[in-house]
């Protein structure tokens, strides 16, 4: 068990940010300590990193909320058809917004590389 310092470093996100999840029932720690203090598994950490990986593609929290319960109920071998079904939708929608990215991606390299050469090359003498 982890606690929540820990955690932000190791997942790379801030203390604030894992609080929030916490408060919005997208990530909460499996346990506590004596003292109070969030107690986070090497799960709940795996949790946060897909938390983490998703943000970034216009996830809102309520939809990573869903995939994380998605992913736990997927993890029961008596699991029924519809939770991979409603997987396989998130992974679909996923695989799109990369393919967007990487297209943006792809376009700003482009711009980056021909702004750069022109600016290396100085001031046009008259």
């Amino acid at each position: 068990m982890h606690q929540i310092g820990e955690v932000a470093e190791a997942v790379g996100l801030s203390l604030r940010t894992i609080r929030h999840y916490e408060e919005l029932g997208v990530v909460v720690p499996s346990g506590r300590s004596a003292g109070g203090f969030r107690l986070y598994t090497e799960q709940d950490m795996d949790k946060l990193r897909k938390v983490k990986g998703m943000k970034p593609m216009g996830f809102t929290l309520e939809e990573i909320r869903q995939v994380l319960e998605l992913l736990d109920e997927a993890a029961d071998p008596g699991a029924p058809p519809d939770v991979f079904e409603r997987l396989q939708m998130y992974a679909a929608l996923a695989v799109e917004r990369r393919d967007k990215y990487r297209e943006r991606l792809a376009m700003a390299v482009e711009f980056t590389a021909s702004i750069t050469a022109i600016a290396a090359r100085g001031p046009i003498e008259p």
